[in-house]
């Protein structure tokens, strides 16, 4: 199996490393095989790009479901009517099932098929509650409220 190096994610996510750890602990699940071949993408601070070898697939054959964190990737290929006799046969175009464990505020926003590349658009958007905020030193309403009285 190939290794993916996650630490730009280490990287990037400096406290927020949990989204690059789940995504390295579903990389190296042992019960996935290695089909498709698949790349990780660090587009920007919150953004990601997952991109799939899905040679063979067209978009009928290909389901992606996101639920409670968890990508999953279908292709099932299409019966034929006749099986082809090959010679020699180098491209797989066998089914499978690709599951990714995604980090808490991470979304699908969208997916586009290209020459046999699937491309799958992340984002990480943290509610507005849990973002930081500049606190200003000074005036603070508390202590106004008590020297006053």
């Amino acid at each position: 199996m190939t290794n993916i190096d996650f630490s730009p994610l280490y990287r990037s996510f400096i406290g927020f490393d949990h989204l690059a750890s789940l995504m390295d602990a579903a990389a190296k699940n042992g019960k996935q095989t290695s089909f498709p071949p698949y790349n990780i993408e660090l587009l920007s601070e919150d953004n990601y790009r997952i991109t799939m070898a899905v040679a063979g697939f067209v978009e009928e054959e290909l389901d992606i479901e996101f639920a409670n964190n968890h990508l999953i990737v279908t292709g099932k290929k299409a019966e034929k009517a006749e099986e082809a006799k090959f010679l020699y046969r180098g491209i797989a175009e066998r089914n499978f099932q690709r599951k990714f464990q995604l980090g808490e505020h991470v979304k699908v926003i969208g997916a586009n098929l290209e020459h046999g590349m699937l491309n799958i658009e992340l984002q990480r958007e943290i509610p507005e509650a849990l973002k930081p905020r500049k606190i200003a030193i000074g005036n603070s309403a508390l202590l106004e409220a008590t020297s006053a009285e």
